[in-house]
């Protein structure tokens, strides 16, 4: 179905290629997943099939792709339409109507379809990606999660043979990826749709995927099943990371596999007691009665809750409930919310221009909106220069989360994740009293979030600072948070230590934890340190 004859790929004013003479035939009803570190090139690999990368973008393309037969260089994009649905890293880029309704309409209309056709369809694809309740709501209200529902459902809409997608999970939470991920697998195999993704939470995809495509960052690409790339790849989910650390010398996909091949070390050792977290008595944020509502419908509802010096606290729910809408009012910048919040004794609706910066970081889902300058060098500059630090401040901070970016580099040039990286980079040289993260590894690999995980840690311990982040990521809440908020529907329903929460709900539990139960372990180290402390 696609096939990629001696392709390489290079950028101008690039040092390096992106790919380099790659050879792959993807065959019919292949689910086909692409890694690779942040800014490794996934996304353009992606673009190549439907021909974006090089009449788009430019670059100088070697080499030839095909799908179904036809040539990528022989025709332009639009050509491909009917054959191939995209989806980009940032759904909210591709909208072009005001309702879902109308957004699944547009791309059947520009195909020509009939009417009838296009109401069936548009009826199939709601109950598919179970959108039935929003098909009147306005793209712009809807949560980061619902709006990538959307962008998958609009890209189905047209029955393509091909379905690229390019992180398709990352503003999910865990039930709706679970959901999406099994639709695509049906697809794949009763359809023979052949469906591409590039992916950083490795842990929901690699049960699906039939071959892995692993980019290196430097032009070169290895292709195989997923247990012979995993093997060895630096890139690896923690339930690999865990086959490694055990030693076992054949790794897992799935939570079951990993069972059974753990089941006689889970015999033998006893029941775990987990350790209490320390906390602070020093209030930071006080949130009293906060209740949010769009257009009459209620975000929040009566909310109230206390963070404390160094927390780290995860807001964690189901897409659309209420998250973003809570780090907003949290950060001040709510303009809908009813109660207080106080945050170091100030009422954030009273904070301005250098008080804000130094009294609450805030990342908002989309980094971009945080992000005006020519260049990374500009950008990092301009930071150092409002926040009253030193020259250089800023770009090292960025250096130490996303190496390898350009200070030449246009912000809207980075991938997701280096744009996320330049954006934390910005609010972190302030050095606020309270950081405010909304979806903060869109975009990051492995490696990434390990940096990010530590410089977040030691924000909080080492410079007695909170966080807060709300995010689907639930190995990052494992490895990061000392407490974490439940919210379903605008109220909060769970709030204690992170294990406590984690362990009691199936869907949000992390790998290792389901892995490993009954033990009290959510993370490889965790596992590690007991089995240790054991001998």
């Amino acid at each position: 179905m696609i096939k990629f004859s001696n392709v390489s790929l290079i950028y101008p004013n690039s040092t390096t290629t992106v790919i380099e003479d790659l050879n792959l035939d993807i065959a019919e009803g292949e689910l086909v997943l692409v890694i690779g570190p942040t800014g490794s090139g996934k996304s353009s690999l992606l673009r190549l099939i439907n021909g974006l990368v090089p009449h788009h973008t430019g670059g100088i393309l070697a080499g030839d792709i095909s799908v179904d037969g036809i040539s990528t260089a022989t025709v332009k994009p639009g050509a491909l339409a009917h054959l191939i649905g995209i989806v980009g890293q940032n759904p909210a880029n591709g909208f072009v109507a005001d309702t879902v309704e109308e957004e699944l309409v547009f791309g059947m209309e520009a195909l020509n379809l009939s009417n009838d056709t296009m109401r069936k369809r548009v009826e199939e694809v709601l109950d598919l990606m179970s959108l039935s309740q929003l098909r009147s709501r306005a793209i712009a209200t809807l949560s980061g999660g619902e709006q990538q529902r959307v962008a998958i459902a609009s890209a189905l809409v047209a029955h393509p043979k091909v379905l690229v997608l390019d992180e398709p999970t990352s503003a999910l939470d865990p039930i709706a990826a679970e959901e999406v991920l099994s639709i695509l697998h049906r697809l794949v195999h009763d359809l023979s749709l052949t469906v591409v993704i590039a992916e950083h939470k490795l842990e929901r995809v690699i049960q699906f995927a039939d071959r892995i495509v692993h980019i290196n960052g430097a032009g070169n690409a290895v292709v195989g099943t997923p247990e012979e790339i995993l093997m060895n790849s630096p890139i690896a989910p923690p339930i690999v990371e865990l086959a490694r650390a055990l030693g076992l010398k054949e790794i897992g996909t799935s939570v079951r596999e990993m069972r059974r091949m753990t089941s006689q070390l889970r015999g033998s050792l006893e029941l775990s007691t987990p350790k209490a977290a320390m906390t602070s008595t020093n209030s930071v944020v006080s949130i009293n009665d906060l209740s949010i509502s769009y257009n009459g419908k209620s975000a929040l509802n009566s909310i109230s809750a206390t963070i404390y010096e160094n927390e780290i606290v995860a807001i964690m729910g189901r897409n659309g409930a209420g998250k973003s809408s809570l780090l907003r009012a949290i950060a001040g910048v709510s303009e809908n919310s009813f109660g207080d919040v106080i945050v170091n004794g100030i009422n954030t609706q009273k904070l301005h221009s250098k008080s804000r910066r130094e009294n609450v970081g805030f990342i908002p889902q989309e980094p971009s909106d945080l992000l005006y300058g020519q260049s990374v060098t500009n950008e990092c500059d301009q930071a150092d220069q409002d926040n009253q630090v030193s020259p250089g401040t800023t770009f090292s901070l960025l250096s130490q989360l996303v190496p390898g970016v350009s200070g030449n580099t246009h912000p809207r040039d980075l991938s997701e994740g280096q744009r996320l990286g330049l954006a934390l980079s910005v609010v972190l040289s302030a050095n606020p009293r309270l950081l405010v993260l909304d979806e903060p590894t869109r975009g990051l690999d492995y490696q990434a979030k390990r940096v990010l995980t530590k410089m977040l840690i030691d924000f909080a311990r080492v410079f007695n600072r909170s966080v807060i982040i709300a995010t689907h990521d639930v190995e990052l809440v494992a490895e990061l948070a000392t407490r974490t908020i439940f919210i379903a529907d605008g109220e909060i329903v769970a709030d204690g230590p992170t294990i406590d929460v984690l362990l009691s709900s199936p869907a949000f539990a992390p790998q290792v934890s389901k892995i490993m139960a009954p033990q009290p372990w959510l993370t490889v180290a965790d596992v590690v340190r007991a089995i240790e402390g054991d001998k």
